[in-house]
């Protein structure tokens, strides 16, 4: 019998993407988070500091690919559910409860990742997040010459 490694193409991307987002869909339906308020909540703690609502939604939207609408209103709705605090003029900052949401989030999400990810040698890894990398930024590109050719 012949093994034969499987190949890198979007097909195999898109599934470890969505097996991977299913795991952690379960960790943030049980916090009462989306992916997109997980994904804010996740830069606006990284930062230790306030952020302007426009940083926040930028940010959103260039790593979610969403329209800046979408992204201010995911803002919104950290704050409204009490994770995120409105400040002047037009920032946000993390309130205790975003805090410990995202600790609590964290560590699920960790002990899953360390089961996943068990046994893969690191040198594989490494060269997954160099091939990852590369598809992002040239998936980027291509994202970008459309929208100027559209323009």
């Amino acid at each position: 019998m012949t093994t034969t490694s499987p190949t890198v193409d979007g097909r195999a991307i898109g599934l470890a993407h969505y097996a991977s987002r299913a795991v952690l869909e379960g960790v943030l339906a049980r916090h009462g988070v989306t992916f997109p308020q997980s994904v804010a909540l996740r830069f606006a703690v990284a930062s230790g500091r306030p952020l302007g609502r426009a940083e926040l939604a930028g940010h959103l939207a260039g790593s979610l690919k969403v329209t800046g609408a979408d992204a201010a209103a995911v803002v919104d709705a950290l704050i409204d559910a009490g994770l995120l605090a409105a400040g002047q003029p037009s920032s946000v900052r993390v309130t205790d409860a975003g805090r410990r949401t995202q600790e609590s989030i964290s560590a699920e999400t960790g002990a899953a990742s360390g089961r996943i990810y068990a046994g893969i040698p690191a040198a594989d890894l490494a060269a997954a997040g160099r091939v990852l990398a590369l598809v992002r930024e040239r998936a980027d590109a291509e994202l970008a010459a459309a929208a100027g050719s559209a323009g």
